[in-house]
């Protein structure tokens, strides 16, 4: 379901607010070595950015009660902004699908993250959260 809203832009900067602490969470976590820890806040930190992306091209998907969906962001981010629209590099596709499975991991499986899972959740992370932000401050843009 598609809604505009005036709200959308100040959403947008907050919801790329919560994406950069949770990046920040991230590079402290892998920092301190637990990398479990650091996969969670790097995919967060994508989710979150994802939000503000679609919230900044006034796509909105809550469900009815609310809630952003994992997979219908990951879904629109890429159907709408990266093929659709080519508001963002092909590069990012695979992005959110991915660290969610490395969070998936640290959450739901008898092994943990590994350093090197860790550092390539973190860099890929970083690239996601640097995309949104340069696009969500180029003026005269949706």
């Amino acid at each position: 379901m598609l809604v505009e809203s005036p709200m959308d832009m100040h959403e947008a900067h907050d919801d790329l607010t919560k994406a950069q602490e949770s990046l920040a969470g991230a590079e402290s976590e892998l920092a301190h070595r637990r990398w479990n820890n650091c996969a969670r806040a790097a995919y967060s930190a994508c989710f979150q950015a994802a939000i503000a992306a679609l919230l900044h091209e006034s796509i909105s998907l809550l469900d009815p009660e609310g809630v952003w969906g994992h997979d219908a962001v990951q879904a629109r981010f890429v159907g709408q902004l990266i093929h659709r629209r080519k508001r963002y590099p092909t590069t990012l596709r695979r992005t959110l699908t991915d660290l969610l499975g490395i969070r998936h991991k640290a959450d739901y499986r008898a092994t943990s993250v590994s350093q090197r899972e860790a550092t390539q959740a973190m860099r890929r992370a970083q690239e996601f959260v640097r995309e949104v932000a340069v696009h969500l401050s180029r003026p005269g843009e949706p």
